[in-house]
């Protein structure tokens, strides 16, 4: 026996008002309408859209999950191993 979700949104990780959100990005970008943020360039990628959607969502108040925070440590750790092999690089070139 399937027990019913007490919740009005059914269990849905994202919000109707969010997928509504993101499909209108999509399609704005198949158009070529779509563009990103600050620099107003238009957007190609798939991804890029749908991340911009959900923003957008967010803002509104519609429910999204929150973002991963693995993708902050990431980079991090990628710009440390940057400027480590920059470093090291320099110092062979002074030898």
């Amino acid at each position: 026996m399937a027990q019913k979700k007490s919740s009005r949104s059914g269990g849905r990780k994202y919000s109707r008002r969010a997928s509504q959100k993101v499909e209108k990005n999509m399609h704005e970008m198949k158009r070529g309408k779509l563009r990103s943020g600050r620099s107003g360039k238009k957007v190609t990628s798939r991804k890029q859209a749908i991340a911009i959607g959900l923003s957008q969502a967010r803002r509104e108040g519609a429910k999204v999950p929150s973002r991963g925070r693995k993708r902050a440590s990431s980079s991090r750790s990628r710009s440390r191993s940057r400027t480590q092999s920059r470093s090291r690089s320099r110092s062979r070139r002074s030898r």
